[in-house]
């Protein structure tokens, strides 16, 4: 598989909501997005396999979303990956390896797509996932800045993920 070229692709009816805190389904122009809020932070979980014509040299997560209304300001977003590994993790114990965070502005406009991308280095900084192996991909909206400033008045609405190959 050559770099840059799509491994996976979520929308926002691909998303499944944690237990809680979680980005809600709204639509824009009948287009489905998640509502992520200006002032809790809010995640939304994917669920995917890595494709056997992966070559192991790490991802780019692409996150496609535009903002409610506010076209300054910030949001922080975070990334983190879960790999569920055969015959060894425990879906009911597992947790998420550590976030990546991009710091993005919105689009010029609201309804416009912003792209903000987040890089994960193989191994350990994306869960160790292997090629053939389900994995789950959170994203967050840092809403309180704990990780980078998130400044931006109203929703963040995610349109798309896709990952990469690196």
């Amino acid at each position: 598989m050559a770099s840059g070229d799509t491994l996976c692709y979520f929308n926002a009816l691909h998303g499944e909501p944690p237990a809680s805190a979680f980005a809600t389904l709204d639509t824009r122009n009948a287009v489905p997005v998640l509502d992520f809020d200006a002032t809790t932070d809010e995640a939304i979980v994917f669920g995917g396999l890595m494709p056997r014509h992966y070559a192991g040299g790490g991802v780019t997560v692409t996150v496609g979303w535009m903002a409610s209304s506010a076209i300054t300001g910030t949001i922080s977003l975070d990334a983190a990956f879960m790999s569920v590994t055969d015959d060894a993790d425990d879906l009911d114990t597992k947790a998420f390896a550590a976030a990546n965070n991009a710091n993005a502005a919105p689009a010029s406009a609201s309804g416009e797509v912003q792209y903000t991308t987040i890089a994960f280095t193989d191994g350990a900084d994306m869960d160790s996932v292997a090629v053939g192996e389900y994995f789950r991909l959170q994203i967050t909206r840092d809403a309180n800045s704990t990780t980078s400033t998130d400044d931006m008045v109203g929703d963040a609405e995610l349109v798309f993920v896709e990952i990469k190959e690196t």
